[in-house]
């Protein structure tokens, strides 16, 4: 890679540069509770609907390849960052955005149709699943609001802040990544 390649910009928006910081992490927050509270509606709010098409039974691979893949693009963000490639750096985060948008997308669509999943494991691997979903859950809703701030703070050129909240949001959001495949690779197991 030349070194004007590495030297490129990372994606701005300059509108964004004009937004109150306070004020767009309060829409941020607004946001993802709202999103949690669809999903919380959207899996726990019906059973399953009579005659669904059979597509829909592919969903779950699909959600856990789409988890795979933003657990690959957030590695080789990272990866990019560390190198000072920042151009290739907000490639790969934006392409983990979008898997992660597409998953989001998927699984509301699996779940408005399908319902709750049962886990039909016994013995150890029962508590070990549970933790596993419960910890996935719960830092899933933490980890929604900081993906959102560090987009912002990135995207409006506020790189001090952005550095600040990524380092959270990294480990966090690749954490998500990674068990939502793990999740469903024990649902499959144990069906």
């Amino acid at each position: 890679m030349s070194q004007g390649a590495q030297a490129a910009a990372p994606v701005q928006i300059s509108a964004l540069k004009d937004v109150a910081p306070k004020r767009a992490v309060a829409v941020i927050l607004a946001a993802s509770v709202g999103a949690f509270l669809l999903l919380v509606a959207v899996i726990y709010g019906h059973g399953r609907a009579e005659g669904a098409p059979g597509w829909v039974s592919a969903l779950p691979a699909v959600n856990a390849t789409l988890n795979a893949t933003s657990a690959v693009f957030l590695v080789l963000g990272f990866s990019a960052v560390r190198k000072k490639n920042l151009a290739l750096h907000s490639r790969h985060m934006l392409a983990a955005l979008a898997s992660s948008a597409l998953f989001l997308v998927s699984y509301l669509v699996y779940h408005s149709v399908h319902g709750d999943t049962k886990f039909t494991g016994v013995g150890l691997v029962r508590p070990v699943y549970f933790f596993i979903l419960v910890s996935h859950i719960v830092l899933s809703a933490v980890t929604l609001p900081l993906v959102f701030s560090s987009f912002f703070f990135s995207l409006a050129g506020r790189f001090p802040q952005h550095k600040k909240v990524a380092k959270y949001t990294f480990p966090l959001w690749l954490y998500v990544s990674v068990t939502g495949v793990l999740v469903f690779v024990m649902l499959r197991a144990y069906a």
